[in-house]
């Protein structure tokens, strides 16, 4: 079998735990496996070298950033096939331009082109065990280009499609997919398989075990991921193509998302194309969108309320400012969360939205905004209620069964 490995930085936080990946590794070629291995920067590895970076400018250069940042990950990929050639495994580090990655021209969040396997290939059919820098490849100018968060991952699902590789697995500090937090709920499950379009939903909505990105990408290739811990034996759990039988689970898992927040544009002028100006300039700064409500015209004026990731609220005050006076007051809302619920079951069985506003409403928990999708609803509501919001839900749908 041809697997490709991916171990965050958590997984190779330091030596000792470098040593425990090769011994993995070690044991998975042992085992009869052909192997890639991508791995991230060690732990805390990046955020010191933008902090170093920093020092010089408040705002560097994005290919002098991806220069810098792209060396945490050669650093890992060195140490770690040094330390499986000690242990006589045959095996070589390669930086993502020696694995072929090509990406496109975006400094800090490329997005990957192709991938020529033919160096890859190669070593494989030597029989060596091939330990890639995660998070990078080129441009067409040869330049060191990032993919920016989650990059890691996308680069190992990137490589295992284009080496038709039988599983790709990502080691975190974490076992697998549960039905929601288990910090905030006790009971909550690990799951053994979990779809595409429910993982999607699940990263996109907080989950942090997998990035969205790498979901997306394993589901346009038809790569099976195993989330998996690095710091245990257990099974994990398979992400793949819905089957009839995750069909018939109703709901999935519960996600709670604390960093969002509410913008409430009041009094807007209702022009025909004010929607699409304002919300083409968020787009423009990179500004992610999520709920909008828009109320129906009275006076000529409307309100318009939206959602945003917190952390991109000040960019969004900038973008509002600059309208003027086309609308009255604007309120901003930092004190608000979103928790979901997604399951493909959804599709083929009523009720369920309906389940999940009456037990919000027993518990006393007003729902400010709602949507929904074929496989997902998704509700905000005042954050200190949030965590209160996961464990009704998570009970009312049995999903510690």
């Amino acid at each position: 079998m041809l697997i490709v490995h991916k171990y965050g930085g958590t997984s190779v936080g330091d030596l000792d735990r470098i040593e425990n990946v090769a011994n993995r590794v070690a044991k998975a070629k042992r085992d009869g496996n052909d192997l890639v291995v991508v791995v991230s920067a060690m732990s805390g590895e990046t955020n010191k070298l933008i902090e170093y970076a920093n020092h010089f400018s408040s705002t560097p250069a994005k290919r002098e950033m991806d220069m810098l940042l792209s060396s945490g990950e050669r650093v890992t990929a060195a140490l770690l096939s040094i330390a499986l050639q000690e242990m006589g495994v045959d095996a070589i580090g390669m930086t993502g331009r020696q694995a072929g990655i090509k990406t496109d021209d975006n400094h800090t969040y490329a997005r990957i082109a192709s991938i020529d396997t033919t160096a890859m290939q190669r070593e494989l059919e030597k029989g060596r065990v091939i330990i890639v820098a995660g998070f990078q490849g080129t441009n067409q100018f040869g330049q060191v280009t990032t993919l920016g968060r989650g990059g890691s991952d996308l680069s190992a699902v990137a490589i295992a499609g284009a080496l038709d590789a039988d599983a790709c697995e990502i080691y975190s500090d974490v076992d697998g997919v549960y039905t929601t937090d288990p910090r905030i709920e006790p009971k909550a499950r690990k799951m053994d398989f979990v779809s595409y379009d429910e993982m999607l939903e699940l990263a996109s909505l907080g989950a942090k075990v997998l990035q969205s990105r790498s979901v997306e990408l394993a589901k346009k290739l038809n790569v099976k991921i195993v989330a998996k811990s690095s710091f245990s034996e257990a099974e994990g759990t398979v992400i793949a193509k819905e089957s009839g039988e995750m069909e018939e689970v109703l709901v999935s898992g519960i996600a709670l998302d604390k960093n969002q927040a509410r913008v409430t544009l009041r009094q807007v002028v209702d022009r025909p194309g004010i929607a699409a100006e304002i919300f083409s300039k968020l787009a423009v700064e990179q500004i992610n969108v999520d709920m909008i409500i828009q109320n129906a015209s009275t006076d000529g004026t409307t309100n318009l309320g939206f959602t945003i990731p917190e952390s991109e609220l000040e960019r969004a005050r900038e973008v509002i400012v600059s309208f003027g006076q086309d609308f009255g007051s604007v309120d901003y809302d930092e004190n608000i969360c979103k928790v979901s619920i997604v399951g493909v079951g959804m599709k083929s069985h009523s009720g369920v939205a309906a389940k999940a506003f009456s037990v919000m409403a027993e518990n006393n928990i007003n729902i400010e905004m709602i949507s929904t999708s074929e496989i997902k609803v998704s509700m905000i509501i005042d954050q200190k209620y949030g965590e209160l919001a996961v464990r009704t839900l998570h009970d009312v749908y049995e999903l510690d069964r």
